[in-house]
């Protein structure tokens, strides 16, 4: 497991097509030259989760729910591995959604961990359980994505603003000091603060995937707040691991 004092630590990604992109962009690299620079010893591997066949291509807070709260226990879920057995291998653990979590239903007014329907209140509801199912793994550091968003061509204002609300939400309230669970802001960097991703930022026009020059300025980003949160940091500076 991590050691602080020889800087050795385990860290597995897990994504899918945004993450891919964002990986792509150097985050191996940049770890890899942290570990030049510093003399540390961290690896990290990535994995798709969770897989196309058989669970779904879907990681959304209620599939996470699914796997590693519902499901949860020493063997694995339809193919996937639960939290018992991640922890046992890595020291920390970067999970993520992709932007289709963005696209966020009004409320029904009854919250429904158990459902797939993507409303404020199911995510709420999800994520809460998700943060006391984390806290049971204390030796375990976990790194979670704020929310993907969409390209403005992809949504409306309405879905939009209920899906900032959310990042917001997590970013303001369900994110607690003191923890293990450390918070990158994905949301952030792609909006810079509005409701879409910037055109700029899109790998083509209506593309709500992050393209090659973005996914290249921010993979040093995370590889940063991935350090930080190893090495006691993780509490401190900036969410964006723009903060030098």
């Amino acid at each position: 497991m991590a050691d602080r004092r020889t800087g050795t630590a385990r860290v597995l990604f897990l994504h899918h097509s945004t993450g891919a992109n964002v990986w792509q962009g150097g985050v191996p690299e940049a770890i890899r030259a942290h570990n030049r620079e510093k003399g540390s010893n961290y690896t990290i591997v990535e994995q798709s989760f969770p897989k196309e066949k058989p669970y779904g291509w879907a990681n959304y807070p209620y599939d996470y729910w699914n796997i590693w709260v519902q499901h949860a226990g020493p063997a694995p879920y339809m193919e996937e591995p639960t939290l018992e057995i991640l922890a046992l291998k890595y020291d920390l653990i970067v999970f993520k959604h992709c932007f289709p979590v963005a696209s966020v239903e009004a409320d029904d007014g009854a919250p429904d961990m158990a459902s797939k329907k993507k409303t404020l209140g199911n995510y709420k509801a999800q994520y809460e359980a998700l943060k006391r199912k984390l806290h049971e793994f204390r030796r375990t550091k976990f790194l979670v994505w704020t929310g993907a968003a969409l390209a403005q061509t992809a949504t409306d204002e309405a879905e939009a603003r209920r899906a900032a609300e959310f990042f917001a939400w997590v970013r303001n309230t369900w994110d607690e000091k003191g923890d293990n669970i450390f918070l990158w802001d994905f949301a952030q960097l792609e909006t810079e603060g509005g409701l879409y991703v910037k055109k700029e930022f899109e790998a083509q026009p209506g593309d709500s995937h992050p393209g090659p020059a973005f996914c290249k300025r921010v993979a040093p980003l995370l590889a940063r707040r991935i350090v930080n949160v190893l090495e006691g940091r993780g509490d401190a500076g900036s969410l964006t691991g723009e903060d030098g």
